[in-house]
């Protein structure tokens, strides 16, 4: 098998849907000799801030000289992304060797009358895997979706981390904070350590609960000891608590003071892993490892003369962060916006930044879910905004730089199936 029939493959598998449980999962990795049970995990879950928040993580923990794993999705340029080792994706002959691996143990996992693993499912096999044949110090494990039934839920970790909880995947997670948060603390074990942004009450209610149930000691995020120190479209410098001490001019390149929040959840994180797990993490690590940090598609600079700006914001919260951002950094520019969003997102998200645009480029992201141009049009009419409509993101994108001069802001916003691809052209453009 090679990489391209490997892809094949795995991209086949997503006909067998969505499930979530463990009980798949569990059957697959057992045929594969439960490989993830080698592993020192740090379990991510959450609505807002995972992948941000797994990064900084890793980051870290590279920093110190630690081999670090990074398990995210979805991918936005090219699909090894998702399965990375300090910085650095899986090969594309690895991934295509441990995918047949996994093939066969699904193969006997279906002669002896299971069900077909899902897409994920067989990622997160492929992903445990390969982890544990290049024997990892730690695996920073994101979760996919939820976290009771996550496909990652079957590992008992070091630490469970919780980012901030919102409403999202209603369809599977339930239409309620509440519903949604008991889902993500799925996540918490027994007689374990548990991190937590300080959530909406309602929220923070069911972790809190969860831990006392499962016996298992809650640290919060300290993020009100948060000081800003500078922020610009270069970066932010910050102070902020660890632990009893506190931590001066931290800097980070990730924009927005969610991004803040995002390394001070880490922080904290890898707080309880030096107190609690006796892991070596040196305040040089802690700098640098945040500094480094990188989570490309989120509120990410492309180029300058004019800034191109672009940001996976795929639901309100998202986009209220890109807006924020956009008031504070860009308030004196024109912004010209390129937006495209999936048909099954909650479309409130378009009135947090269309008022912001003095022009509109529409498209349609490379993916079946897809809200079609014309329906992002009737969305945005209200606004009375000067409105194109390209199909095609190629088509998009040159559309979007024609309209600018070299003191706007060019804004591609909008589901992570049309960032990645946005971000392919802006990088292969002369």
């Amino acid at each position: 098998m090679n990489y391209e029939q490997a892809l094949s493959y795995i991209h086949g598998t997503y006909k067998f849907g969505s499930k979530l449980g463990l009980e798949n999962i569990t059957y697959l990795l057992d045929l594969m000799g439960n490989p993830h049970r080698d592993l020192k995990v740090i379990h991510v879950a959450g609505t807002n801030g995972k992948g941000s928040t797994s990064s900084f993580i890793a980051s870290v923990l590279k920093e110190q000289g630690y081999k670090v794993g990074l398990y995210t999705s979805p991918y936005l340029e090219e699909f090894t992304e998702r399965i990375r080792i300090n910085g650095e994706n899986i090969p594309k002959e690895e991934l295509a060797k441990i995918t047949d691996y996994v093939k066969g143990k699904i193969n006997k996992m279906i002669s002896n009358g299971k069900n077909h693993p899902t897409e994920f499912e067989v990622v997160t096999a492929i992903g445990f895997e390969y982890f544990k044949r290049q024997n990892v110090d730690f695996l920073v494990l994101e979760v996919g979706m939820g976290g009771r039934f996550d496909a990652t839920n079957v590992v008992d970790p070091l630490l469970s981390v919780i980012t901030p909880i919102d409403i999202d995947h209603i369809d599977y997670l339930g239409d309620s904070l509440d519903k949604i948060a008991y889902e993500k603390a799925g996540i918490i074990k027994e007689n374990s350590y548990v991190v937590s942004y300080p959530q909406k009450r309602e929220a923070m209610e069911v972790i809190k609960d969860v831990c006392s149930n499962k016996n298992s000691k809650l640290v919060k995020a300290p993020i009100d000891s948060i000081k800003v120190i500078k922020k610009d479209d270069k970066g932010q410098i910050f102070n902020v608590n660890y632990g009893s001490e506190k931590l001066e001019n931290v800097c980070i390149s990730m924009l927005g003071e969610h991004q803040i929040q995002n390394a001070t959840v880490c922080l904290t994180a890898l707080y309880v892993l030096e107190k609690e797990h006796y892991i070596k993490i040196s305040k040089e690590a802690l700098y640098e490892g945040l500094k480094k940090s990188i989570w490309p598609g989120r509120l990410e600079i492309m180029k300058r003369d004019p800034i191109v700006l672009i940001d996976g914001a795929h639901n309100p919260q998202g986009m209220k962060a890109l807006s924020k951002v956009l008031k504070e950094l860009f308030y004196d520019k024109n912004i010209i916006l390129c937006l495209g969003i999936l048909g099954d997102k909650d479309s409130s998200m378009i009135d947090e930044i269309v008022p912001l645009a003095q022009k509109l480029v529409l498209t349609k992201p490379d993916n079946p879910r897809a809200m079609s141009v014309e329906k992002l049009y009737e969305k945005v009419a209200k606004f009375e905004k000067t409105t194109l409509k390209k199909e095609k993101i190629a088509d998009a994108v040159e559309t979007a730089l024609s309209l600018a001069n070299f003191e706007d802001v060019v804004v591609f916003a909008g589901s992570l199936y049309m960032i990645g691809n946005v971000r392919t052209l802006l990088k292969n453009r002369k």
